[in-house]
């Protein structure tokens, strides 16, 4: 998404003498460049001129892992215009100076505990927090965002084969869904939630239309949940759209104050704040008080906490796809949780969000979204027949 966002602003100022594009993927962008589409996304936009991609793992820009560089030459290679810019999740981009490429701050929060301030001092709820600041024109957006959630979810469990690229990856939303319907309680509910959180990550692993919640890798936990939860609760659409709006105010609680980029702090900024956005909206759509819902949400964060970016091939199949279905169920059992308690709790969300972000700085670049780490580097050596895994044997 980030990447082609910046395609598409490079496009939109090109000189008119420009005969190719040149387009430059640093880090873990390039690292997993290929696995991702992102050599798609960038050269879209420049149709019908050339463009040559230059992949370089190994060299980082300052500001973020997922540095690319645009240039506009001439017929002879002379530099007419260029462009740095950082995909920081989500879509979101930075510009070369490291400020956001885009519009002006919505909110004046800080922190959630700011949030559960002003939820208790006026007596409002998360949701109607967000239509506060956004305006009412808000909800169309949400409307919009949900049908094509729901879209995702349909034609994810419509599609049955394989998964493009090497790891040759079956679709499994399909059969899940089909097993479900003969199961019953907890079985079969789990195995719903699977199927829903399966049936978008596969969407999102073939490149086709899915929702940041709060970004492609971990785009199924969050439309899985809202889906499941509506159909068992026979819940509004109003009542969903309200949810997606609290969502919305966690993942942007956690971007503004840590990261939701697995190549900055691993698969806890992705799959992780997927978690806790899911897990805050079951627990509002389930009848928990802003207290209850800001514990959901500080559980699926703190239950994720470590999690690596680690996608063998550099694809977001293994083992994103299967992540994003397992936090959709634990996103539930978090807010189930959340709601058995009085909403008190020692650890608040503001400090699991800290401690997230501290972890990820510690982490090894190779457990950051660059495929040379844990299960890549295993999986890889597995079939080349090299090595073994300690204390497995042979």
């Amino acid at each position: 998404m980030g990447p082609r966002f910046a395609a598409d602003a490079f496009a939109a100022s090109i000189p008119e003498a420009a005969a190719k594009v040149r387009v430059t993927l640093y880090g873990s962008l390039a690292a997993t460049g290929r696995g991702h589409l992102t050599d798609h996304a960038v050269s879209a936009p420049f149709v019908p001129r050339p463009v040559e991609i230059v992949w370089l793992p190994e060299q980082s820009l300052p500001r973020h892992p997922n540095g690319m560089r645009f240039e506009a030459l001439d017929a002879a290679g002379r530099v007419l215009a260029s462009r740095v810019a950082y995909s920081v999740g989500g879509g979101a981009l930075l510009d070369e100076e490291g400020r956001p490429d885009g519009g002006p701050e919505v909110y004046p929060y800080t922190a959630m505990s700011q949030v559960l301030g002003e939820t208790e001092r006026e007596g409002l709820l998360i949701w109607e927090m967000v239509a506060r600041h956004e305006g009412e024109s808000i909800w169309p957006y949400f409307g919009d965002v949900w049908a094509t959630m729901r879209r995702s979810i349909e034609s994810g469990l419509d599609t049955e084969g394989r998964l493009p690229g090497s790891l040759n990856v079956l679709r499994k939303a399909s059969s899940y869904h089909a097993r479900a319907q003969n199961l019953t309680g907890y079985f079969g509910q789990t195995a719903l939630l699977f199927a829903y959180a399966l049936a978008v990550s596969e969407q999102n692993a073939a490149g086709g239309e899915v929702v940041t919640a709060p970004t492609c890798g971990a785009c199924g936990v969050l439309p899985a949940v809202l889906f499941f939860l509506q159909q068992q609760s026979r819940l509004s659409q109003e009542k969903i759209l309200h949810a997606l709006a609290t969502a919305g105010m966690i993942g942007n609680i956690v971007k503004r104050n840590a990261s939701i980029s697995g190549a900055e702090v691993g698969c806890q900024g992705e799959v992780g704040t997927a978690c806790s956005m899911a897990a805050a909206a079951a627990a509002q759509l389930l009848g928990g008080t802003v207290r209850q819902i800001e514990y959901a949400a500080e559980m699926g964060l703190e239950h994720h906490l470590g999690l690596t970016c680690d996608p063998i091939g550099g694809y977001v199949q293994i083992p994103c796809i299967e992540r994003n279905a397992v936090a959709a169920v634990r996103a539930v059992d978090c807010a189930a949780y959340a709601l058995l308690s009085d909403g008190h709790h020692l650890v608040s969300f503001d400090e699991v969000v800290r401690t997230m972000w501290e972890t990820g700085r510690d982490l090894k670049s190779t457990y950051r979204e660059t495929a040379q780490g844990g299960l890549a580097k295993i999986y890889v050596h597995g079939l080349k027949g090299q090595g073994s895994v300690p204390g497995m044997g042979s």
